[in-house]
Parts: structure tokens; C-alpha cells; sequence
């Protein structure tokens, strides 16, 4: 199989890369595929050749002369040379499915490689990058782009077959009679232009039709639904006769129609006898005088004949496939694509714990470059072992510094240091796995509740486990399920209510040996009880956890080592709880409101 058809392109992209690499690898399956199709395609010529002595052998009741020496009766003859075109189509079906099966076997290799190399592609993208497309569109490529490539692949393989079937059938009608092939060719070319001159014609009355039938009907129907309209200003004659010249239009579009769509069945009958006639006229002309006669060259010329047409038309369907499967070999193109796509920084440092703490120095960040900034310049202290808490309006930048933390986005200016030393050093994935992340938006797989926290610490015992779920005050709740710790939670937690899911969230970050903890929001469906439990779990962690809150109700943060009030992604005030009540600044006002509105 030429696998310049499966590259439309006109330089390489990663996807033909990609098939030429796995055709490399399973050329065995390639070559055995090209040897099948040109022995399908022999068999094929070999088969009118036999059918050709045959219809010979019947209508002359001669043997052809390369059969005389097997010395058989006519009739005998006559059968073997049918049961030998039958066994070469016996023969041409095993070859034509083992050749299918190669193909298929070589798209799914394909199929499988473009479908980990998606995921792959995917996962290294840094989060910035993979955050521009939607899930949808993401979903999309991974299930349509795998099966685009196996559709290029085997249209690519029916349409060598076709080609070298339509070969054969060549071969054979220009061994019959050139001249009769040009006679036929010229035929089937009138009637190409015939069917070009009337499928227009036709397609523009069916268009016209549409419209007087979708005019009648809408008149219709607002006539019925406006009578009392009708009926109160005197415009029911008016109505009739607007209908009327509808009609009259609907009627005219119908004649015409049926004017041109009529001339399609006589033309179906009467066609092909025609097509007959003229073939068989011109084979009396130009083979008149062949040793056995007219009647197999033209029986063979017209079987190989039709053959041709099938194959041609499957060529014709194949090359319709490629257009409408290009779209999808485009869009997988775009992805696969590395020229515009950002990946996670590879390399570094690895990290194995946190020593002195974290800082940040003028840090500021801008998810775009027509965007407002997301930070502006920020320093912010982290020590070991302390607790940090974040506050502000929506949009004042407390997630972005827990992005930066996490390593989803890098600082457009300004650097993040852990022991002194610049996040960008470090090896990405060994710090990630050192820290401990509940959202307000919390992710559960669709799996058990085991599983769930398991994703903290894979390699965690139950007991450990239990402890966690335990320290996240789930515990209680897990034991009442149906099946305990291996109770299903449901697609993204949907059996469990809001605060349940951040629990379990809260104890899959426990289970890990954390040296940050990031809480964004991770209280905020908890009622106050559960919340002071939580929050006690939280100070029970010990001195080597570095625990960084945001939160909008300030109960959550009173007891915090530190308070960073943000807003418009500045600093504004800093210090602890009582500190801040002090200064009478925006923390102290925020105080205030909060405890009107328990009040209230």
C-alpha cells in the first residue's frame, strides 16, 4: 500500500510521520498486503480468461486449442473450466481477506499509537496551554482523530485495490478490443455529460419545489392560526386569493419537476439496451472473423466491462472518503502540532522536602498579553511550618498565587523560590508530589471512596487511609455507606453532597506527606462544626507543613500565622488576626461586615 495517499499534506506532518514510523515497524503486514492485492488482481484476469474459453467452448463446441491435449470430452471441459473460475474466486476471497485483515491490523497499530499519542500530547502540555481548549473539543480529537487516521488507512488500502482491479479490467478490455473500449469509453462519456446536463437542471427545480412547498405551508398554517385575525378586519378573500397564487406557483414547480425527473426512468431502461446494441454492433464490426467467434470476446468484453465501471465508481467513493475525512486529519493535525503549543518544563533539580520555606519576590502574572494583570508585583514570605491565609474580593488574585505555588502557570515577572532556590530549577513533577491541593471545586473520579483518597498516595495502606479519612472528619459518613470504603462516589462525586466531596478531597491531600497544603476555598460548603474540626485537623499537621488558606470567610483564618489581604492582585495589608483589627484598615472593615451579616 503506497502510503503517499495516506499524506495530503505537502510536507510531513506529526500524524503521516506517525503512520510512516508504524509502517516502517510492520512492514511485514504492508508487503504481504501488496502481494495479496496484486494476486487478487491476477486472479481476477485469470478468471475472464477462463471465462472467456468457456463461453468459447459453449457457444462453438470446440475446445480452444491450448485445451485440446487434455483430451476431454466438450461438456466435461466446459465444467472444469467453470469449476477452475470458481475456485480462482474461491482463492481471490481468501486473498482478498487476508489482505483485509493486514490493513486492519495496521490501522489498529495506527489507531493505538495516534490515540497514546494524543493522551501523551495532552498531559505534557503545560496547563496554560491544555487551559485554552475546552474538554469537548479535547474529548473530540481523542476519539475522532484515531478513527480518521484508521479511515485514511483503509480507504487508502480499497482504493489500491480499486486501482489495481481497474487495471486488470483495462488490461483485459484492451487485449479483447482497443477500438471497443474507445467505443464504450465514448458512450459512457455521452452519457456523463447527459447526466451533467440534467442533475443541475434537476437540483434547481427540487430547490424551487422546496420553497413553493415551504410557502403553501407556512401560509397555510398562519392562516389557521390567525382566523380571528382574518375574520376581524374582512381579509378572508384576501387570504384565498394569496393561496391561490401560491398554489398556482407549487403547481407550476410540479410540472416541472416531473417534466425532467420522469425523463430519468425511460432513460434507466432504455439506456443500457442501447448501450448493448451499440457494443454489440461494433464487436460484429471489429471482431468479425476472431478464431471462436463474437459471442465470448463480447460477453467477456461486457463482464470486464461492468467490472471496470464498479471499480472505477469505488475509486470515485475512496476519493470522496479523503475529502471528507481530510477535515478530521486536519483538526487531529492541530494538535499534534508542536510548533504553537507550550509543554511542562522537563528536567531539573528533584526536590525531596522543604527546609527553610517559600518566597516570593516582585512577582507578577498576566494569563494573556491583552490581559489585566493577575498579580502585581508581590512578595510574600512563606516560613516553614506556618500557616498563611489569603483574603480579598473575587479577582483579587488569591488563586493565581496558589497557581504559581502548584507550578500550573510560570510568573511573568518576578521569581518563586523554594529554599531559595527559583521554582523553574526544580524538577516539576518531585515538588507537585510534595504538595497537598483542595479546591472549592472539587474532582472526584467516578470510583471507589478508597480510590478516591488513594489518589493522594497511591501506594497507601487502609489503615493509613483510614486515618486520613479520619483527620478529615469523613470518617463517620464513610463507615454509613452501603459498602464502606469501597462504596461507589458516582460520576464526579454526584452521590455525595458538596461538603462531603471536599472531605474526601481533604483527606486525599492528608494521606500525602505534604510540605504545602493549599486550601483554596476548601471550607466553604462545611457547616461551622465540621469547619472547627477541620480546622483543627489542619493545626494538628506539626511543624513540617506549610499550610497556604484562601478564603472569603474570615472565620476560617482568624488563628493563621499570617493574613495577606489582596486586591486588584496587590498587597495591601499583612499580619496576623489581631494585628489587622488594629490597624482599622480593609481587613477590619471585612471583619466588620461579616459579623453583620451572622447578626442580620
Amino acid at each position: 500500500m503506497p502510503l503517499s495517499v495516506l499524506m495530503p499534506w505537502r510536507k510531513p506532518t506529526e500524524v503521516t510521520r506517525l503512520i510512516f514510523e508504524t509502517a516502517r515497524s510492520q512492514w511485514k503486514l504492508l508487503l504481504l498486503s501488496g502481494g495479496l492485492n496484486l494476486l487478487e488482481a491476477t486472479s481476477e484476469g485469470l478468471t475472464l480468461a477462463v471465462m472467456f474459453a468457456a463461453i468459447g467452448l459453449l457457444s462453438s463446441g470446440v475446445a480452444p486449442a491450448p485445451l485440446v491435449g487434455f483430451g476431454l470430452a466438450p461438456t466435461h471441459l466446459f465444467l472444469a473450466l467453470m469449476g477452475l473460475a470458481v475456485l480462482l474466486q474461491g482463492l481471490q476471497s481468501l486473498m482478498r481477506y487476508g489482505n483485509a485483515v493486514a490493513v486492519g491490523l495496521f490501522a489498529a497499530r495506527c489507531r493505538a499509537l495516534v490515540t497514546n499519542a494524543l493522551h501523551r500530547q495532552i498531559l505534557h502540555f503545560s496547563f496554560a496551554c491544555a487551559s485554552r481548549y475546552r474538554v469537548g473539543d479535547l474529548v473530540s480529537h481523542a476519539t475522532q482523530g484515531p478513527e480518521a487516521v484508521e479511515k485514511q488507512i483503509t480507504t487508502a488500502a480499497q482504493l489500491v485495490v480499486n486501482v489495481l482491479m481497474a487495471l486488470a479490467y483495462l488490461l483485459v478490455l484492451v487485449l479483447l478490443s482497443p477500438w471497443l473500449l474507445l467505443g464504450a469509453l465514448a458512450m459512457g462519456g455521452g452519457l456523463v455529460a447527459l447526466q451533467r446536463h440534467l442533475m443541475p437542471r434537476i437540483r434547481q427545480r427540487a430547490h424551487q419545489l422546496s420553497a413553493a412547498t415551504v410557502a403553501v405551508v407556512s401560509r397555510f398554517s398562519e392562516d389557521i392560526q390567525g382566523l380571528r385575525l382574518l375574520h376581524s378586519f374582512g381579509q378572508l378573500e384576501r387570504a384565498e386569493r394569496s393561496m391561490q397564487h401560491l398554489m398556482t406557483e407549487l403547481e407550476r414547480a410540479l410540472k416541472r419537476q416531473t417534466r425532467l425527473l420522469e425523463i430519468t426512468s425511460p432513460l434507466g431502461t432504455f439506456l443500457p439496451v442501447l448501450t448493448f446494441a451499440v457494443l454489440a454492433g461494433l464487436s460484429v464490426l471489429l471482431l468479425h472473423g476472431r478464431q471462436g467467434g463474437v459471442l465470448p470476446s463480447l460477453a467477456t468484453f461486457l463482464l470486464a466491462l461492468q467490472r471496470l465501471n464498479q471499480r472505477l465508481s469505488g475509486v470515485a467513493v475512496n476519493s470522496n472518503s479523503f475529502s471528507r475525512n481530510a477535515g478530521e486529519m486536519a483538526r487531529l493535525q492541530t494538535l499534534l502540532n508542536t510548533d504553537d503549543k507550550q509543554y511542562r518544563r522537563p528536567g531539573g533539580l528533584p526536590f525531596d522536602g522543604l527546609q527553610r520555606g517559600i518566597e516570593l519576590q516582585q512577582v507578577c502574572l498576566r494569563y494573556g498579553p491583552t490581559q489585566p494583570w493577575a498579580l502585581d508585583h508581590i512578595d510574600l514570605s512563606l516560613p516553614r511550618g506556618s500557616t498563611t491565609a489569603l483574603v480579598g474580593p473575587s479577582g483579587a488574585g488569591k488563586s493565581s498565587i496558589a497557581d504559581l505555588l502548584i507550578g500550573l502557570y510560570d510568573p511573568t515577572a518576578g521569581r518563586v523560590l523554594i529554599d531559595g532556590i527559583d521554582l523553574q530549577q526544580w524538577q516539576l513533577s518531585s515538588w507537585q508530589q510534595r504538595l497537598g491541593v483542595v479546591s472549592q471545586d472539587t474532582f472526584l473520579l467516578n470510583a471507589s471512596v478508597a480510590d478516591n483518597i488513594l489518589v493522594g498516595r497511591p501506594n497507601a495502606t487502609r489503615r493509613e487511609v483510614e486515618v486520613a479519612a479520619e483527620r478529615a472528619q469523613i470518617l463517620p459518613l464513610i463507615e454509613q455507606l452501603p459498602h464502606g470504603f469501597d462504596s461507589l462516589v458516582g460520576e464526579r462525586g454526584y452521590r455525595l453532597s458538596g461538603g462531603q466531596r471536599q472531605r474526601l478531597a481533604l483527606a486525599r491531600a492528608l494521606l500525602r506527606t505534604c510540605d504545602l497544603l493549599i486550601l483554596d476555598e476548601a471550607t466553604s460548603a462545611l457547616d461551622s462544626d465540621n469547619e472547627a474540626l477541620v480546622q483543627m485537623a489542619i493545626q494538628n499537621l506539626g511543624d513540617h507543613c506549610t499550610v497556604l488558606v484562601i478564603a472569603h470567610r474570615l472565620s476560617t483564618v482568624r488563628h493563621a500565622d499570617q493574613i495577606v489581604v489582596l486586591e486588584a492582585g496587590r498587597r495591601i495589608e499583612q499580619g496576623d488576626h489581631a494585628a489587622l483589627l488594629r490597624g482599622n484598615g480593609r481587613y477590619a472593615g471585612l471583619w466588620r461586615q461579616q459579623l453583620q451579616g451572622l447578626a442580620a
